[in-house]
Parts: C-alpha cells; sequence; structure tokens
C-alpha cells in the first residue's frame, strides 16, 4: 500500500473578496483574473495572522494562477511572517471558465428557457466558451492525485505533510464533490466564504472531513467594515 505510512492534511482556501464579487449582478463576474478589493486584501492578511497564531506551517502552497488567488495566498504569507515564500502559480485551479458570459447581466443569462435547459443538463451543462462542472472536477481533481495523493515520489519521501491550496468558489465544490461523494444538488448547498478554509486528511484510510467553511478570522473583518461611515 503506498498510502500506509502517509498523511497529508490539505488546507483548501478561496481568495479574498475580489472586484467581481463586490460587483454582483453579472451572470460570471465582470474580469475572470479580477483583483483582490482592499476588503479582499484585509481578509487575506486577517487569515495569515490567524494561521500564524495557530502555529500552522505549510510544507507547500500552491495557488491558482487567476490574481485574485496569487495575491491572497501573497498576503497570507506575508502575515505568516515568510514574503519570500515562492507560491506555484497553477492553471489548474483555475475558477470554471464561461467566458461567453463574461460581463452579461444575470436576467440576460437566466432567462426561463435558458434556466430549464441548464438544469436539464445538470453538471453537463458547458456555458459558452467555457467548461461544465464535469470537466472542472476532473480538471482540479486529477491536479490533487498527480501532485500529491498518487504521486509516488511523494508518497515515498513524506510521511506528514500539510499543503495549503488557494483557489475558488465553484472550482472547490467541485473539489469537494469529488472527495466526498455527495450528490449534485449539494454542489450549491455548501458556503464557501471568501478566504474561508476546508481541511481535509488524506492518509492509509483515504479522505476524511476536518473541517469546511472556516472563517472565524473575519470576525475582526466583519466590525472594522461594518463601522465605516
Amino acid at each position: 500500500m503506498i498510502h500506509k505510512d502517509f498523511r497529508c492534511e490539505f488546507y483548501f482556501i478561496r481568495h479574498g473578496e475580489s472586484e467581481s464579487n463586490a460587483t454582483p449582478g453579472f451572470a460570471a463576474g465582470k474580469n475572470y483574473d479580477s483583483a483582490l478589493t482592499d476588503r479582499g486584501v484585509r481578509q487575506a492578511q486577517l487569515l495569515g495572522q490567524r494561521l500564524k497564531r495557530e502555529g500552522v506551517r505549510f510544507d507547500r502552497v500552491y495557488s491558482s494562477s487567476l490574481d485574485r488567488a496569487r495575491m491572497t495566498a501573497r498576503h497570507m504569507l506575508n502575515a505568516m511572517g515568510e514574503p519570500d515564500r515562492p507560491v506555484p502559480a497553477v492553471d489548474d485551479l483555475v475558477e470554471q471558465k464561461a467566458m461567453g458570459w463574461r460581463g452579461v447581466p444575470v436576467e440576460e443569462v437566466y432567462t426561463p428557457e435558458n434556466t430549464a435547459y441548464i438544469m436539464s443538463k445538470g453538471p453537463d451543462f458547458i456555458p459558452p466558451q467555457g467548461e461544465s462542472l464535469r470537466m472542472v472536477r476532473r480538471r482540479v481533481s486529477g491536479w490533487v492525485e498527480s501532485e500529491i495523493i498518487y504521486n509516488e515520489k511523494v508518497v515515498a519521501n513524506h510521511k506528514e505533510l500539510t499543503v495549503a491550496v488557494v483557489g475558488h468558489g465553484t472550482a472547490s465544490r467541485c473539489l469537494f464533490q469529488y472527495i466526498m461523494g455527495f450528490n449534485d444538488p449539494l454542489l450549491w448547498r455548501i458556503a464557501i466564504d471568501n478566504t474561508s478554509i476546508a481541511r481535509f486528511v488524506f492518509d492509509r484510510h483515504g479522505w476524511s472531513v476536518v473541517r469546511l467553511n472556516d472563517s472565524s478570522h473575519l470576525a475582526e473583518d466583519a466590525v472594522s467594515f461594518d463601522a465605516r461611515p
């Protein structure tokens, strides 16, 4: 058994608030590679401060290649006292693509006819110039498998690893479905807040869930922003 003496704890982290998050009303956001807002930067800093307080040390840190994820990882590491740490930017971790809907108002996309068709196709629906949820799940889970859990060199040389992966909301939902095996409707019943942590362990027994949508570090963020004039 290649996993007999192997244990990996994953911290799957969603990026901080992006400019697209802060501009609702568009079916696929205004800008696919949108930057963090000031609030998103603060959320990433609070995340890093929390991880430092808790004594968390990552053996490996990865991020999606999109700017909002890369900058979340950078601000998190700065706050953890590791400003110069390199972070591989991974294309396989990017958010679901729906380029044909970018900047298009929700009401123009989700007409009754379109909504009925999308629901009939379920996770096999492919948006214009995009990818289905199944395609996203295969892309992200395939990276996790090849990079870590079925990488025989990694498994042979490390008994324990703690890994951070900074990514996106929908892509994370697809990955969690792969890990936990839940049915399709549950995809949209899992909250994934900005900079929230989802912790999973993979070891000789397979996958287990430690925690989902842990964003307790944002309590200070909510107070500071709600108090603004």
